[in-house]
Protein backbone atom coordinates (compact mmCIF):
# COMPACT_ATOMS: atom_id res chain seq x y z
CA UNK A 1 0.00 0.00 0.00
CA UNK A 2 1.71 3.55 -0.48
CA UNK A 3 1.95 6.33 1.74
CA UNK A 4 -0.45 8.66 0.01
CA UNK A 5 -3.46 6.00 0.23
CA UNK A 6 -2.34 5.25 3.84
CA UNK A 7 -2.09 8.51 4.65
CA UNK A 8 -5.62 9.24 3.51
CA UNK A 9 -7.04 7.00 5.93
CA UNK A 10 -5.50 9.81 8.67
CA UNK A 11 -7.70 12.13 7.39
CA UNK A 12 -11.38 10.33 7.51
CA UNK A 13 -11.15 9.97 11.06
CA UNK A 14 -10.60 13.68 11.83
CA UNK A 15 -10.45 15.58 15.33
CA UNK A 16 -10.79 19.61 14.49
CA UNK A 17 -10.36 18.77 10.84
CA UNK A 18 -7.28 16.95 11.65
CA UNK A 19 -6.20 13.54 11.70
CA UNK A 20 -7.00 11.88 15.07
CA UNK A 21 -3.04 11.07 15.58
CA UNK A 22 -2.04 14.43 15.73
CA UNK A 23 -3.97 14.76 18.81
CA UNK A 24 -1.85 12.15 20.11
CA UNK A 25 1.00 13.62 19.13
CA UNK A 26 -0.48 16.84 20.57
CA UNK A 27 -0.22 15.37 24.33
CA UNK A 28 2.57 13.60 23.93
CA UNK A 29 4.67 16.42 23.15
CA UNK A 30 2.87 18.92 25.70
CA UNK A 31 3.76 16.50 28.37
CA UNK A 32 7.31 16.79 27.16
CA UNK A 33 6.71 20.33 27.15
CA UNK A 34 5.10 20.92 30.19
CA UNK A 35 8.62 18.76 32.19
CA UNK A 36 11.25 20.88 30.29
CA UNK A 37 9.71 24.15 30.78
CA UNK A 38 8.11 23.26 34.18
CA UNK A 39 11.92 22.35 35.12
CA UNK A 40 13.68 25.32 33.77
CA UNK A 41 11.05 27.51 35.05
CA UNK A 42 12.72 27.08 38.54
CA UNK A 43 15.91 25.83 37.47
CA UNK A 44 17.82 29.73 37.55
CA UNK A 45 15.73 31.14 40.10
CA UNK A 46 16.45 28.24 42.52
CA UNK A 47 20.11 27.95 41.65
CA UNK A 48 20.72 31.71 42.12
CA UNK A 49 18.15 31.88 45.23
CA UNK A 50 19.57 33.06 48.75
CA UNK A 51 20.59 30.06 50.97
CA UNK A 52 18.47 30.91 53.59
CA UNK A 53 14.78 31.14 54.61
CA UNK A 54 11.90 28.46 54.38
CA UNK A 55 12.69 27.42 50.85
CA UNK A 56 16.48 28.20 50.45
CA UNK A 57 18.55 27.91 46.63
CA UNK A 58 21.67 27.25 46.07
CA UNK A 59 23.25 30.57 45.98
CA UNK A 60 25.12 30.67 42.80
CA UNK A 61 26.52 33.59 40.70
CA UNK A 62 24.24 34.83 37.72
CA UNK A 63 27.04 33.59 35.26
CA UNK A 64 27.17 30.27 36.58
CA UNK A 65 23.39 29.57 36.64
CA UNK A 66 23.19 30.76 33.13
CA UNK A 67 26.12 28.94 32.03
CA UNK A 68 24.46 25.43 33.15
CA UNK A 69 21.19 26.50 31.72
CA UNK A 70 23.00 27.44 28.45
CA UNK A 71 25.14 23.94 28.05
CA UNK A 72 21.89 22.17 28.85
CA UNK A 73 19.44 23.61 26.60
CA UNK A 74 22.26 23.40 23.49
CA UNK A 75 22.40 19.69 24.55
CA UNK A 76 18.92 19.58 24.43
CA UNK A 77 19.01 20.84 21.00
CA UNK A 78 22.17 18.89 19.98
CA UNK A 79 21.31 15.66 20.84
CA UNK A 80 18.56 15.16 18.61
CA UNK A 81 20.72 15.05 15.46
CA UNK A 82 22.09 11.66 16.85
CA UNK A 83 18.22 10.83 17.91
CA UNK A 84 16.96 11.81 14.36
CA UNK A 85 19.91 9.43 13.07
CA UNK A 86 19.28 6.14 15.08
CA UNK A 87 15.21 6.98 14.00
CA UNK A 88 15.61 7.29 10.59
CA UNK A 89 18.40 4.04 10.32
CA UNK A 90 17.38 1.69 13.60
CA UNK A 91 14.99 2.24 15.16
CA UNK A 92 11.92 4.20 13.94
CA UNK A 93 10.41 7.15 15.49
CA UNK A 94 7.76 5.48 17.64
CA UNK A 95 10.53 3.79 19.44
CA UNK A 96 12.34 6.44 19.81
CA UNK A 97 9.93 8.73 21.84
CA UNK A 98 9.75 6.25 23.85
CA UNK A 99 12.95 5.61 24.74
CA UNK A 100 13.76 9.32 25.13
CA UNK A 101 10.03 9.75 27.63
CA UNK A 102 11.48 7.33 29.82
CA UNK A 103 14.94 8.55 29.91
CA UNK A 104 13.85 12.29 30.59
CA UNK A 105 11.51 10.77 33.34
CA UNK A 106 14.46 9.40 35.62
CA UNK A 107 16.19 12.62 34.75
CA UNK A 108 13.37 14.74 36.26
CA UNK A 109 13.18 12.22 39.35
CA UNK A 110 17.02 12.88 39.66
CA UNK A 111 16.76 16.40 39.61
CA UNK A 112 14.21 15.89 42.69
CA UNK A 113 16.80 14.65 45.21
CA UNK A 114 18.06 18.13 45.15
CA UNK A 115 22.16 17.90 45.45
CA UNK A 116 24.54 18.75 43.35
CA UNK A 117 25.51 14.66 42.25
CA UNK A 118 21.82 14.27 41.13
CA UNK A 119 21.25 17.48 39.59
CA UNK A 120 24.04 16.79 37.40
CA UNK A 121 22.62 13.15 36.65
CA UNK A 122 19.35 14.37 36.25
CA UNK A 123 20.50 16.99 33.28
CA UNK A 124 22.34 14.03 31.88
CA UNK A 125 19.46 11.63 31.73
CA UNK A 126 17.23 14.82 30.15
CA UNK A 127 19.47 15.81 27.56
CA UNK A 128 19.70 12.07 26.31
CA UNK A 129 16.40 11.47 25.88
CA UNK A 130 15.36 15.05 24.21
CA UNK A 131 17.40 13.84 21.68
CA UNK A 132 15.43 10.90 20.69
CA UNK A 133 12.36 12.34 21.80
CA UNK A 134 11.93 16.10 20.28
CA UNK A 135 13.37 15.36 16.24
CA UNK A 136 11.05 12.35 15.90
CA UNK A 137 7.60 13.62 17.13
CA UNK A 138 7.84 16.03 14.26
CA UNK A 139 8.95 13.49 11.66
CA UNK A 140 6.04 11.93 12.28
CA UNK A 141 3.90 14.61 11.27
CA UNK A 142 5.66 15.21 8.64
CA UNK A 143 5.27 11.36 7.36
CA UNK A 144 1.74 11.57 8.16
CA UNK A 145 0.61 14.76 5.84
CA UNK A 146 2.77 13.51 3.17
CA UNK A 147 0.29 14.27 0.19
CA UNK A 148 -1.23 17.06 2.27
CA UNK A 149 1.77 19.67 1.98
CA UNK A 150 -1.39 22.87 2.25
CA UNK A 151 -1.87 20.97 5.42
CA UNK A 152 1.42 21.04 6.80
CA UNK A 153 1.18 24.78 7.99
CA UNK A 154 -1.99 24.55 9.90
CA UNK A 155 -0.83 20.85 11.05
CA UNK A 156 2.16 22.47 12.57
CA UNK A 157 0.59 25.60 14.31
CA UNK A 158 -1.95 23.17 15.68
CA UNK A 159 1.30 21.16 17.17
CA UNK A 160 2.79 24.33 18.28
CA UNK A 161 0.23 25.19 20.44
CA UNK A 162 0.44 21.28 22.09
CA UNK A 163 4.02 22.80 22.81
CA UNK A 164 2.94 26.16 24.58
CA UNK A 165 0.13 24.30 26.70
CA UNK A 166 2.45 22.04 28.13
CA UNK A 167 4.91 25.07 28.47
CA UNK A 168 1.91 27.03 29.72
CA UNK A 169 0.89 23.97 32.38
CA UNK A 170 4.54 23.01 33.39
CA UNK A 171 5.55 26.91 33.94
CA UNK A 172 2.21 27.47 36.23
CA UNK A 173 1.99 24.52 38.13
CA UNK A 174 5.94 23.10 38.70
CA UNK A 175 6.72 27.00 38.83
CA UNK A 176 4.30 27.61 41.95
CA UNK A 177 4.71 24.23 43.52
CA UNK A 178 8.79 25.34 43.67
CA UNK A 179 8.07 28.82 44.67
CA UNK A 180 5.43 28.25 47.33
CA UNK A 181 6.18 24.54 48.91
CA UNK A 182 9.78 23.43 47.60
CA UNK A 183 12.02 23.22 44.74
CA UNK A 184 12.41 19.53 44.82
CA UNK A 185 8.31 19.03 44.65
CA UNK A 186 8.75 21.32 41.68
CA UNK A 187 11.41 19.55 39.85
CA UNK A 188 9.50 15.60 40.45
CA UNK A 189 6.12 16.90 39.44
CA UNK A 190 7.61 17.24 35.99
CA UNK A 191 8.80 14.47 36.09
CA UNK A 192 5.58 12.57 36.67
CA UNK A 193 3.53 13.94 34.03
CA UNK A 194 6.12 12.96 32.01
CA UNK A 195 6.04 9.41 32.43
CA UNK A 196 2.54 9.80 32.05
CA UNK A 197 2.96 11.32 28.57
CA UNK A 198 5.02 8.40 27.65
CA UNK A 199 2.36 6.04 28.96
CA UNK A 200 -0.64 7.82 27.20
CA UNK A 201 2.06 7.47 23.45
CA UNK A 202 2.44 4.36 23.93
CA UNK A 203 -0.73 3.03 24.66
CA UNK A 204 -1.86 5.21 21.33
CA UNK A 205 0.73 3.61 18.61
CA UNK A 206 -1.21 1.73 16.60
CA UNK A 207 -3.29 4.99 15.74
CA UNK A 208 -0.22 5.72 13.59
CA UNK A 209 -0.11 2.14 11.77
CA UNK A 210 3.31 1.35 10.22
CA UNK A 211 4.54 5.50 10.41
CA UNK A 212 7.14 5.29 12.66
CA UNK A 213 8.07 1.64 12.77
CA UNK A 214 11.49 0.20 12.37
CA UNK A 215 13.14 1.28 9.00
CA UNK A 216 13.38 -2.03 6.69
CA UNK A 217 16.64 -1.85 5.13
CA UNK A 218 14.88 -2.22 1.64
CA UNK A 219 13.39 0.97 1.84
CA UNK A 220 16.22 2.60 2.94
CA UNK A 221 18.23 1.40 -0.08
CA UNK A 222 15.60 2.34 -2.25
CA UNK A 223 16.98 6.00 -3.80
CA UNK A 224 13.51 6.58 -5.10
CA UNK A 225 12.24 6.94 -1.90
CA UNK A 226 15.06 10.35 -1.05
CA UNK A 227 12.65 12.72 -3.12
CA UNK A 228 10.71 15.44 -1.06
CA UNK A 229 7.10 15.33 -0.90
CA UNK A 230 6.59 18.72 -2.58
CA UNK A 231 8.48 17.67 -5.37
CA UNK A 232 5.80 17.41 -8.67
CA UNK A 233 8.57 15.07 -10.77
CA UNK A 234 10.19 12.08 -9.59
CA UNK A 235 13.53 12.84 -10.41
CA UNK A 236 16.98 10.54 -9.59
CA UNK A 237 18.16 11.68 -6.66
CA UNK A 238 22.23 11.69 -6.60
CA UNK A 239 23.57 10.56 -3.20
CA UNK A 240 25.78 12.76 -1.32
CA UNK A 241 28.20 10.44 0.42
CA UNK A 242 30.84 11.80 2.79
CA UNK A 243 34.58 12.86 2.26
CA UNK A 244 37.63 12.41 3.77
CA UNK A 245 37.14 16.79 4.16
CA UNK A 246 33.87 16.56 5.60
CA UNK A 247 34.76 14.17 8.60
CA UNK A 248 37.43 16.63 9.10
CA UNK A 249 35.38 19.58 9.07
CA UNK A 250 32.59 17.52 11.41
CA UNK A 251 35.54 16.30 13.70
CA UNK A 252 36.98 19.69 14.20
CA UNK A 253 33.50 20.85 14.74
CA UNK A 254 32.49 18.14 17.37
CA UNK A 255 35.60 18.99 19.31
CA UNK A 256 35.77 22.78 19.39
CA UNK A 257 32.35 22.56 20.10
CA UNK A 258 32.43 20.07 23.08
CA UNK A 259 35.41 22.37 24.38
CA UNK A 260 33.32 25.30 24.30
CA UNK A 261 30.52 23.72 26.05
CA UNK A 262 32.02 21.82 28.78
CA UNK A 263 34.65 24.85 29.43
CA UNK A 264 32.37 27.62 29.09
CA UNK A 265 30.33 25.87 32.62
CA UNK A 266 33.36 25.13 34.39
CA UNK A 267 35.48 28.01 34.56
CA UNK A 268 32.25 29.83 35.63
CA UNK A 269 30.76 27.02 38.19
CA UNK A 270 33.48 25.76 39.72
CA UNK A 271 36.56 28.04 38.59
CA UNK A 272 38.35 25.41 36.37
CA UNK A 273 40.19 26.04 33.27
CA UNK A 274 40.62 23.14 30.98
CA UNK A 275 42.41 25.97 28.87
CA UNK A 276 44.06 28.93 30.01
CA UNK A 277 44.69 31.16 26.98
CA UNK A 278 43.96 34.02 24.86
CA UNK A 279 44.17 35.12 21.55
CA UNK A 280 43.54 38.18 19.60
CA UNK A 281 41.72 39.08 22.75
CA UNK A 282 39.31 36.24 22.57
CA UNK A 283 38.91 33.79 26.03
CA UNK A 284 39.27 29.90 25.60
CA UNK A 285 36.01 29.40 25.05
CA UNK A 286 35.22 32.44 22.45
CA UNK A 287 38.12 30.75 20.74
CA UNK A 288 36.69 27.30 20.37
CA UNK A 289 33.41 28.73 19.83
CA UNK A 290 34.36 30.91 16.82
CA UNK A 291 36.47 27.42 15.45
CA UNK A 292 33.48 25.53 16.04
CA UNK A 293 31.23 27.83 13.88
CA UNK A 294 33.56 28.69 11.11
CA UNK A 295 34.27 24.82 10.32
CA UNK A 296 30.46 24.17 10.76
CA UNK A 297 30.05 26.99 7.89
CA UNK A 298 32.51 25.84 5.81
CA UNK A 299 30.84 21.97 6.22
CA UNK A 300 28.08 23.56 4.40
CA UNK A 301 29.86 25.46 1.71
CA UNK A 302 31.85 22.37 0.66
CA UNK A 303 28.56 19.83 0.88
CA UNK A 304 25.62 21.16 -0.37
CA UNK A 305 26.97 22.25 -3.83
CA UNK A 306 27.12 18.49 -4.43
CA UNK A 307 23.47 17.76 -4.66
CA UNK A 308 21.52 17.99 -7.94
CA UNK A 309 20.16 21.92 -8.09
CA UNK A 310 17.01 22.15 -7.02
CA UNK A 311 17.56 20.25 -3.81
CA UNK A 312 21.10 22.36 -3.65
CA UNK A 313 19.05 25.58 -3.66
CA UNK A 314 16.30 24.51 -1.40
CA UNK A 315 19.14 23.35 0.77
CA UNK A 316 20.39 26.61 0.34
CA UNK A 317 16.99 28.31 1.48
CA UNK A 318 16.75 26.46 4.64
CA UNK A 319 20.48 27.54 5.89
CA UNK A 320 19.48 30.59 5.47
CA UNK A 321 16.04 30.27 7.36
CA UNK A 322 18.24 28.51 10.14
CA UNK A 323 20.76 31.77 10.56
CA UNK A 324 17.62 33.65 10.95
CA UNK A 325 16.84 31.26 13.60
CA UNK A 326 20.37 30.93 15.56
CA UNK A 327 19.44 35.02 16.04
CA UNK A 328 15.88 34.59 16.87
CA UNK A 329 15.99 32.30 19.98
CA UNK A 330 19.37 33.65 20.84
CA UNK A 331 17.27 37.15 21.60
CA UNK A 332 13.72 34.99 22.58
CA UNK A 333 15.74 32.64 25.06
CA UNK A 334 16.41 35.24 27.22
CA UNK A 335 12.72 34.49 28.82
CA UNK A 336 14.55 31.33 30.41
CA UNK A 337 17.94 33.85 31.99
CA UNK A 338 17.80 36.97 32.14
CA UNK A 339 13.90 37.88 31.92
CA UNK A 340 13.35 35.57 35.11
CA UNK A 341 16.22 37.87 37.07
CA UNK A 342 15.09 41.13 35.41
CA UNK A 343 11.52 40.11 36.97
CA UNK A 344 12.85 39.09 40.55
CA UNK A 345 14.68 42.24 41.05
CA UNK A 346 13.24 45.25 39.05
CA UNK A 347 9.69 44.19 38.84
CA UNK A 348 6.91 45.18 41.53
CA UNK A 349 5.33 42.29 42.48
CA UNK A 350 3.33 42.74 45.92
CA UNK A 351 0.16 43.74 45.42
CA UNK A 352 -2.59 44.89 48.15
CA UNK A 353 -6.20 46.22 48.39
CA UNK A 354 -7.88 46.36 44.64
CA UNK A 355 -4.46 45.13 42.88
CA UNK A 356 -4.31 42.23 45.03
CA UNK A 357 -7.80 40.91 43.89
CA UNK A 358 -7.72 41.92 40.51
CA UNK A 359 -4.97 39.90 40.22
CA UNK A 360 -6.49 37.11 41.89
CA UNK A 361 -9.15 37.24 39.53
CA UNK A 362 -6.73 37.59 36.47
CA UNK A 363 -5.16 34.61 37.87
CA UNK A 364 -7.78 32.00 37.87
CA UNK A 365 -8.74 33.36 34.43
CA UNK A 366 -6.12 32.74 33.06
CA UNK A 367 -5.37 29.44 34.51
CA UNK A 368 -8.79 28.01 34.13
CA UNK A 369 -9.81 29.21 30.81
CA UNK A 370 -7.06 27.68 28.63
CA UNK A 371 -6.82 24.45 30.71
CA UNK A 372 -10.82 24.70 30.14
CA UNK A 373 -9.65 24.82 26.11
CA UNK A 374 -7.29 21.75 26.57
CA UNK A 375 -9.70 19.15 28.49
CA UNK A 376 -12.33 20.62 25.19
CA UNK A 377 -9.76 18.85 22.97
CA UNK A 378 -8.95 15.80 25.07
CA UNK A 379 -12.43 15.21 24.77
CA UNK A 380 -13.17 15.66 21.63
CA UNK A 381 -9.92 12.91 20.80
CA UNK A 382 -11.86 10.82 23.35
CA UNK A 383 -14.94 10.71 21.23
CA UNK A 384 -13.12 9.55 17.98
CA UNK A 385 -11.10 7.37 19.20
CA UNK A 386 -12.06 5.64 22.71
CA UNK A 387 -12.38 2.46 21.13
CA UNK A 388 -9.34 1.86 19.24
CA UNK A 389 -6.74 3.50 22.45
CA UNK A 390 -8.59 3.15 25.38
CA UNK A 391 -6.32 3.11 27.70
CA UNK A 392 -4.03 5.47 26.40
CA UNK A 393 -7.41 7.71 26.62
CA UNK A 394 -8.27 6.53 30.54
CA UNK A 395 -3.91 7.68 31.55
CA UNK A 396 -4.31 11.23 29.70
CA UNK A 397 -7.86 11.50 31.29
CA UNK A 398 -5.96 10.78 34.94
CA UNK A 399 -3.24 12.82 34.10
CA UNK A 400 -5.86 15.89 33.85
CA UNK A 401 -7.85 14.53 37.38
CA UNK A 402 -4.42 15.44 38.56
CA UNK A 403 -3.89 18.41 36.84
CA UNK A 404 -7.07 19.94 37.79
CA UNK A 405 -6.91 19.18 41.55
CA UNK A 406 -3.40 21.12 42.16
CA UNK A 407 -5.19 24.04 39.88
CA UNK A 408 -7.78 23.86 42.42
CA UNK A 409 -5.36 23.91 45.44
CA UNK A 410 -3.14 26.51 43.70
CA UNK A 411 -5.58 28.70 43.76
CA UNK A 412 -7.68 27.94 47.09
CA UNK A 413 -4.53 28.66 48.73
CA UNK A 414 -3.77 32.04 46.76
CA UNK A 415 -7.30 33.14 47.40
CA UNK A 416 -7.09 32.63 50.87
CA UNK A 417 -3.81 34.13 51.38
CA UNK A 418 -3.56 37.60 53.14
CA UNK A 419 -0.18 39.17 50.74
CA UNK A 420 -0.28 38.61 47.37
CA UNK A 421 3.23 38.45 45.94
CA UNK A 422 2.86 37.40 42.10
CA UNK A 423 5.81 34.64 41.88
CA UNK A 424 8.33 35.04 39.33
CA UNK A 425 7.35 32.30 37.41
CA UNK A 426 3.99 33.80 36.83
CA UNK A 427 5.22 35.89 33.96
CA UNK A 428 6.49 33.30 32.08
CA UNK A 429 3.18 31.73 31.66
CA UNK A 430 1.84 34.50 29.60
CA UNK A 431 4.29 33.52 26.41
CA UNK A 432 1.94 30.11 26.22
CA UNK A 433 -1.07 31.89 27.13
CA UNK A 434 -0.96 34.05 24.19
CA UNK A 435 0.18 31.47 21.69
CA UNK A 436 -2.79 29.58 23.02
CA UNK A 437 -4.92 32.91 22.63
CA UNK A 438 -3.54 33.64 18.93
CA UNK A 439 -2.15 30.32 17.21
CA UNK A 440 -5.84 29.81 15.88
CA UNK A 441 -6.11 33.20 14.12
CA UNK A 442 -2.59 32.46 13.02
CA UNK A 443 -3.36 29.12 11.65
CA UNK A 444 -6.13 30.31 9.76
CA UNK A 445 -4.32 33.87 8.25
CA UNK A 446 -1.55 30.84 7.10
CA UNK A 447 -4.25 28.34 6.06
CA UNK A 448 -5.75 31.75 3.80
CA UNK A 449 -4.97 32.57 0.65
CA UNK A 450 -3.35 35.96 2.25
CA UNK A 451 -0.40 33.78 3.23
CA UNK A 452 2.44 35.28 2.90
CA UNK A 453 6.27 34.50 1.41
CA UNK A 454 8.62 32.83 3.88
CA UNK A 455 10.65 36.00 4.10
CA UNK A 456 7.63 38.17 5.09
CA UNK A 457 6.83 35.80 8.05
CA UNK A 458 10.65 35.86 9.34
CA UNK A 459 10.60 39.41 9.36
CA UNK A 460 7.24 39.59 10.88
CA UNK A 461 8.88 37.74 13.70
CA UNK A 462 12.44 39.26 13.82
CA UNK A 463 10.50 42.71 14.15
CA UNK A 464 7.89 41.62 16.74
CA UNK A 465 10.61 39.83 19.11
CA UNK A 466 12.74 43.74 18.79
CA UNK A 467 9.40 45.51 19.58
CA UNK A 468 8.89 42.85 22.77
CA UNK A 469 12.39 44.27 24.07
CA UNK A 470 12.26 47.98 22.94
CA UNK A 471 8.90 48.12 26.01
CA UNK A 472 11.47 46.65 28.50
CA UNK A 473 13.86 48.93 27.10
CA UNK A 474 12.02 51.77 27.11
CA UNK A 475 10.48 50.73 31.25
CA UNK A 476 13.97 50.58 32.32
CA UNK A 477 15.22 54.18 30.91
CA UNK A 478 15.45 55.73 34.25
CA UNK A 479 17.21 52.65 35.71
CA UNK A 480 20.31 54.27 36.93
CA UNK A 481 23.75 51.99 35.88
CA UNK A 482 24.82 49.98 38.97
CA UNK A 483 21.35 49.61 40.30
CA UNK A 484 20.62 46.09 41.93
CA UNK A 485 17.08 46.23 41.94
CA UNK A 486 13.99 48.83 41.09
CA UNK A 487 9.77 48.68 41.02
CA UNK A 488 9.21 48.78 37.52
CA UNK A 489 6.01 48.26 36.42
CA UNK A 490 4.61 44.59 35.66
CA UNK A 491 3.21 46.26 32.22
CA UNK A 492 6.36 46.11 30.32
CA UNK A 493 6.30 42.54 30.80
CA UNK A 494 3.19 41.32 29.92
CA UNK A 495 3.79 43.87 26.54
CA UNK A 496 6.90 42.36 25.86
CA UNK A 497 5.71 38.32 26.21
CA UNK A 498 3.06 39.54 24.25
CA UNK A 499 5.10 40.89 21.34
CA UNK A 500 7.52 38.71 21.85
CA UNK A 501 5.07 35.41 21.66
CA UNK A 502 3.47 37.16 18.20
CA UNK A 503 6.67 37.09 16.87
CA UNK A 504 7.51 33.53 17.64
CA UNK A 505 4.44 32.72 15.87
CA UNK A 506 5.10 34.24 12.37
CA UNK A 507 8.81 32.31 12.71
CA UNK A 508 8.90 29.21 14.77
CA UNK A 509 6.35 26.91 13.77
CA UNK A 510 7.37 27.73 10.20
CA UNK A 511 10.81 27.24 10.24
CA UNK A 512 9.45 23.61 10.96
CA UNK A 513 6.99 23.29 8.02
CA UNK A 514 9.29 25.24 5.82
CA UNK A 515 12.21 22.25 6.42
CA UNK A 516 9.62 19.25 6.01
CA UNK A 517 8.87 21.06 2.32
CA UNK A 518 12.57 21.94 1.36
CA UNK A 519 14.39 18.85 2.92
CA UNK A 520 14.17 15.29 0.97
CA UNK A 521 12.35 12.66 2.85
CA UNK A 522 15.54 10.45 3.13
CA UNK A 523 17.19 13.24 5.50
CA UNK A 524 13.94 14.44 7.22
CA UNK A 525 14.69 13.43 10.71
CA UNK A 526 18.23 13.95 10.54
CA UNK A 527 17.94 17.98 9.36
CA UNK A 528 15.07 18.16 11.80
CA UNK A 529 18.33 17.93 13.96
CA UNK A 530 20.65 20.49 12.04
CA UNK A 531 17.49 22.63 12.61
CA UNK A 532 17.95 22.26 16.38
CA UNK A 533 21.31 22.78 16.48
CA UNK A 534 20.60 26.19 14.84
CA UNK A 535 17.94 26.19 17.84
CA UNK A 536 20.56 25.05 20.15
CA UNK A 537 23.34 27.48 19.77
CA UNK A 538 20.53 30.11 19.61
CA UNK A 539 20.30 28.79 23.49
CA UNK A 540 24.14 28.77 24.42
CA UNK A 541 24.30 32.11 22.76
CA UNK A 542 21.38 33.81 24.56
CA UNK A 543 22.48 32.13 28.42
CA UNK A 544 26.36 33.48 27.20
CA UNK A 545 25.13 36.88 26.84
CA UNK A 546 22.20 37.05 29.09
CA UNK A 547 24.59 35.97 32.33
CA UNK A 548 26.58 39.52 31.35
CA UNK A 549 23.36 41.33 32.23
CA UNK A 550 24.92 42.72 35.71
CA UNK A 551 28.05 43.69 34.13
CA UNK A 552 26.11 45.13 31.16
CA UNK A 553 23.97 47.15 33.90
CA UNK A 554 26.54 48.26 36.37
CA UNK A 555 29.06 49.80 33.55
CA UNK A 556 25.91 50.91 31.05
CA UNK A 557 22.23 50.75 32.14
CA UNK A 558 19.92 47.82 32.23
CA UNK A 559 18.12 49.78 29.67
CA UNK A 560 21.41 49.50 27.35
CA UNK A 561 21.39 45.53 28.03
CA UNK A 562 17.65 45.08 26.23
CA UNK A 563 18.09 47.64 23.87
CA UNK A 564 20.88 45.46 22.68
CA UNK A 565 18.00 43.16 21.69
CA UNK A 566 15.71 45.25 20.41
CA UNK A 567 17.89 46.48 17.65
CA UNK A 568 19.89 43.43 16.50
CA UNK A 569 16.22 41.05 15.55
CA UNK A 570 14.80 44.39 13.53
CA UNK A 571 17.70 44.80 11.56
CA UNK A 572 18.21 40.69 10.51
CA UNK A 573 14.40 41.07 9.84
CA UNK A 574 14.82 43.39 7.00
CA UNK A 575 17.45 41.91 5.54
CA UNK A 576 14.96 38.72 5.47
CA UNK A 577 12.92 40.89 3.36
CA UNK A 578 15.93 42.27 1.41
CA UNK A 579 16.25 38.78 0.84
CA UNK A 580 12.85 37.87 -0.62
CA UNK A 581 13.61 37.57 -4.44
CA UNK A 582 16.53 35.35 -3.89
CA UNK A 583 14.65 32.82 -1.85
CA UNK A 584 11.91 32.83 -3.81
CA UNK A 585 13.89 31.34 -6.62
CA UNK A 586 15.82 28.88 -4.46
CA UNK A 587 12.81 27.43 -3.07
CA UNK A 588 11.09 26.35 -6.51
CA UNK A 589 7.67 27.13 -5.73
CA UNK A 590 7.75 25.70 -2.07
CA UNK A 591 5.41 28.50 -0.26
Amino acid sequence: MSTVSTNEKFFQNKVLGHPAGLFVLFFTEMWERFSYYGMRAILVIFLTGVITGDNPGWGWSTPAALSLLGTYALFVYLTPLIGGYLADNKIGYKMAVVIGALLMTLGHASMAVETPTFLYIGIFFLIIGNGFFKPNMTSIISKMYEGHDEKKDGAYNIFYMGVNAGAFLGIMLCGWVGEKIGWSYGFGLAGIFMFLGMLQFYFAQELFGNIGDKPIKAELDDPNSDLSSTDEKKVKVKLNHFSMIDYVLIGIFTVSALIFIINDPLSKIGDIQSFNFTIAGMGDSLFFALVAAISFIILLIVRIPRYERIERDRMIAFAIFSIFTVFFWAAFEQAAGSLPLYTRDFTDRLLEGGAATTFKIVDFTVTVVPLVIITYVLVSLFRKTYTRIGLSNIILGFSFVIVWAIVLYKLSYEYQSTETEVPVTWFAILNSLFIIMFAPLFTKWWDSKYNPPASVKYFLGLALLGVGFGFLAFGARNVEAGAAGASLSMAWLVFAYLFHTLGELCLSPMGLSYLSKLIPARMIAFMFGVYYLAIAIGNKLAHYVGGDIENITKEYSLSTFFLIFTIIPIALGVVSLLLQPLLKRLMHGVR
